[in-house]
């Protein structure tokens, strides 16, 4: 090979290379205005809108402080309401690039309620699926035939029974005083709980006053205790044994009006006399007991 051609050869290789070179660095170059030029063809996350960003910052409508069991949660009317009003309000929001969400209707509402009770894990719908079932009310206790049998065994208003046991204590307090103002506490006490006996018994009124003034409109001295016929002043004159009588006749009274035995006497003993006189009578029934200046008997 001659001279003139290896020039030749170097020359066309040199060139080759020089232009390779070139094709190269313009590759490199051109690269990024490619890449800036595909740029609008990236997915990127869509930011979060601000209505929806306030909304997740506000409170919970609603108890949602404690989770509960499904069907357990406590629902309100005010519950219900707030609970749809969310909904509403979530769903006026344009969360998607689609455009706001379908409205929520009464379809929708059911549909998600179906679901939250079928899953078990949403409490509130849950709570509204059990607010819309029937709900089983007790029964009343009182019924128009209790009411009507409590009225028929004796109702008094509140105010007549003041006035009743006002009379009745006033009547036991006289009989005490004019009949045993002089005996001793016991005297006193077992001169009452024969009162009380003749009132329990089937025999006599059922009432402390209707015992003590029993027939006291027959005459002078055909009553059942001597003080209530005999004509004179019932008027207390002696003013602390009328209050030691007034004293005794409440707390007997208490006992009488709660059930309770008064405890100074059997409950048979329905007579008793001083023993400055000996009646007729007293043969004919047991005696049980003698307090102070009094005998105590009972039917045989």
């Amino acid at each position: 090979m001659t001279a003139d051609w290896r020039k030749k050869i170097l020359r066309i290789s040199a060139q080759a290379a020089a232009f390779a070179a070139t094709v190269l660095v313009a590759g490199v170059i051109a690269s990024p205005l490619a890449v800036k030029a595909n740029e609008s063809n990236v997915v990127i996350p869509v930011s979060v809108p601000e209505a929806v960003a306030e909304l997740r910052q506000q409170p919970a409508l609603g108890a949602t402080a404690m989770p509960l069991a499904p069907g357990q949660q406590p629902l309100t009317e005010a519950l219900l309401a707030n609970y749809v009003k969310r909904q509403q309000e979530l769903r006026a929001v344009e969360v998607t690039l689609d455009g706001p969400n379908s409205p929520l209707n009464a379809e929708m509402l059911m549909g998600y309620i179906a679901r939250g009770s079928l899953s078990g894990g949403n409490t509130a719908l849950s709570a509204i699926d059990s607010f819309m079932a029937p709900i089983a009310r007790p029964e009343p206790t009182v019924t128009p035939d209790i009411l009507a049998a409590y009225v028929d065994s004796g109702y008094l208003p509140t105010e007549k029974r003041v006035k009743v046991a006002n009379t009745e204590r006033e009547c036991l307090a006289q009989a005490i005083y004019h009949e045993a103002r002089g005996e001793s506490a016991a005297g006193q006490l077992a001169v009452a709980n024969v009162i009380v006996n003749r009132a329990r018994s089937d025999r006599y009124p059922s009432s402390l006053c209707g015992v003590i003034y029993q027939n006291a409109d027959k005459g002078r001295y055909r009553c059942q205790f001597t003080f209530a016929c005999d004509g004179r002043d019932d008027t207390p004159r002696e003013r602390a044994a009328w209050s030691r009588s007034k004293a005794l006749a409440a707390e007997i009274y208490a006992e009488y009006a709660t059930g309770d035995e008064v405890g100074a006497l059997p409950g048979s003993a329905l007579f008793y006399h001083t023993t400055a006189v000996s009646p007729s009578w007293s043969n004919t029934y047991s005696r049980v007991a003698q307090v102070g200046s009094h005998i105590f008997y009972s039917p045989n």
